[in-house]
């Protein structure tokens, strides 16, 4: 798959909030299948392209990094803040329970503060990709392109 084909013309969010001092850990499932992982590595690049701030990946199964070993890849780079993106469509148990588990915060916060390289850091689950414009114009594309 050609991940640099999406119209990146769809993320059009700016909440004000300064992010140089925010890091970005984008959680995969993980998978005994290379594909998983690379599309994963992928999907972070590709974020970092647009973010001023540290951009890390994790695995919630079978890959490496683990959560806690992806969080405490954050250790050195200063951040205050890191933002968990699960790369998950909807909220489900490893949304809602073993993600922030693994990352040892309350799972009904969705947030908490971790001692990550001998500071305190506030760590963040975001939501799920969840419904959006670009995820639709995504999947109508991906229809097109199997009658192909």
């Amino acid at each position: 798959m050609n991940l640099s084909s999406l119209n990146t013309r769809c993320v059009k969010s700016n909440t004000g909030v300064p992010m140089n001092d925010v890091g970005i850990l984008i959680l995969g499932h993980g998978s005994s299948l290379p594909y998983n992982k690379e599309l994963v590595e992928s999907l972070a690049q590709m974020i970092s392209k647009n973010h001023s701030g540290p951009v890390r990946t994790a695995y919630l199964n079978m890959n490496q990094p683990n959560i806690p070993e992806g969080l405490n890849s954050f250790a050195g780079t200063n951040v205050s803040k890191i933002v968990a993106l699960p790369l998950f469509l909807a909220h489900g148990v490893h949304t809602r329970q073993d993600i922030p588990q693994e990352m040892g915060i309350d799972p009904q916060k969705r947030r908490g503060t971790l001692t990550i390289g001998g500071k305190e850091v506030e760590v963040i689950c975001a939501e799920p990709l969840g419904v959006d414009e670009c995820i639709a114009t995504l999947a109508y594309k991906r229809a097109k392109e199997a009658l192909r």
